[in-house]
């Protein structure tokens, strides 16, 4: 068979973006059991709760629901299980750092297929107040109508 190259999404924590101000991000792989692959290319996974924790040095991430895959037998993983994450031990400690920081967390924010490898890409995050999603929501707001009109224009001409 031959290698897969290239980058495939299989999903996107599209909430993440919507909760929190993306300050930096990271790939990292991810250390899966039997079908989980086979369920997360079938694109079967829900990130929208999902964060990552740095214990005794090591990164996991928990909340992140794998669905098990239907084909699969007695041997099929637990959906909720924490799945460690696989990054180099400086870049977790300097991760580790950061995250101490005043309302840093980490969040998984995709998953996708790089060379035939299921990767993750986390990010180093800080929450957004109700006033902050309220002037992004009306910075998007302004930025469509100046769109709408520029095609009113064009087409005009």
């Amino acid at each position: 068979m031959a290698k897969q190259k290239g980058v495939k999404p299989i999903a996107q924590n599209k909430a993440a973006y919507h909760e929190y101000f993306v300050e930096e991000s990271y790939e990292a792989g991810i250390e899966l059991v039997g079908t989980e692959v086979k369920s997360l290319r079938a694109g079967r996974v829900n990130m929208k709760d999902s964060f990552a924790t740095i214990k005794n040095g090591e990164l996991f991430a928990n909340g992140m629901h794998i669905s098990p895959y239907e084909q699969g037998n007695q041997f099929n993983h637990d959906p909720m299980r924490p799945k460690k994450l696989l990054m180099h031990k400086q870049e977790i400690m300097r991760l580790f750092g950061l995250a101490q920081r005043q309302g840093f967390t980490l969040i998984p924010l995709k998953i996708y297929l790089k060379d035939g490898r299921m990767k993750l890409q986390l990010g180093l995050c800080k929450g957004k107040q109700l006033h902050d999603k309220r002037d992004v929501a009306a910075k998007h707001d302004a930025e469509l109508e100046m769109r709408r009109a520029m095609m009113r224009t064009v087409k005009g001409a």
